[in-house]
């Protein structure tokens, strides 16, 4: 069994018959850029939301600096729009042609929470804000979101499919805070990983079936074209 492309957007099957290696696969996970609502301390979730003039400046900024290191053989994203805008900047920069969606990279779903600001989801969705926050990782969150595990397990997916179809080589996976932090937590096993900022660099590798964290919220780049300082921080209370 191989891997399809189907239709234009070249939407990705998985394959699960590729035979493991000892070589190292690097892949650069990168969140998505500034967006409208980021700024304005709205909890997105899997609602769609534009990247705003610092978070396009911020993906023009973080494609430049990809550009000039080792060439990706492949570009992935979630399928949500801010998410697609980041990497398709990226994967021009990069000299690749296509931008490869995978579904599964999408943002956590995160129930009633979606939509609202955070200083407010306390008072008006207190049981999904209790739920979004605790520390019981199968809980999930009312209004149709997802369990924190349940979110690990398809990222993970992800990561480990995108691993096997590139043994030893560099791709690029632009995707949001919440996949980026529950990546970090199951790789860590760490009881925080503090804030995933807009636009930065993390990257990962993958070698005999293991996971090894290279670096992690790099956002060296972003120097002349500033970020929220605040991030997304999936560990704290607003």
């Amino acid at each position: 069994m191989g891997h399809e492309w189907i239709g234009a957007e070249k939407e990705f099957k998985w394959s699960e018959d590729v035979k493991v290696e000892s070589e190292v696969t690097e892949i650069v996970l990168v969140r998505h850029g500034e967006t409208t609502w980021n700024a304005a301390g709205r909890i997105q979730g899997q609602i769609e939301s534009d990247l705003n003039e610092v978070g396009q400046k911020q993906a023009v900024a973080i494609a430049e600096r990809l550009g000039k290191e080792e060439r990706p053989v492949a570009v992935y994203s979630s399928d949500l729009k801010r998410a697609k805008d980041t990497a398709l900047m990226i994967a021009k920069t990069c000299f690749c042609p296509e931008v490869i969606e995978v579904p599964d990279l999408k943002e956590r779903h995160v129930g009633s929470l979606q939509g609202l600001y955070w200083k407010e989801g306390a008072e008006k969705e207190p049981e999904a804000y209790s739920a979004f926050f605790s520390s019981q990782n199968d809980l999930e969150i009312p209004g149709g979101g997802e369990s924190f595990d349940q979110l690990c397990d398809r990222s993970m997916n992800a990561l480990e499919q995108i691993a096997k179809k590139h043994k030893g080589e560099r791709v690029i996976v632009v995707t949001h805070g919440g996949v980026l932090r529950a990546i970090y937590l199951r790789i860590t096993q760490a009881s925080s990983a503090g804030k995933l900022l807009n636009a930065s660099v993390n990257v990962v590798h993958r070698r005999d079936e293991k996971w090894i964290i290279d670096s992690w919220s790099d956002v060296s780049h972003l120097s002349s074209v500033g970020f929220l300082q605040r991030g997304f921080d999936g560990d704290a209370k607003a």
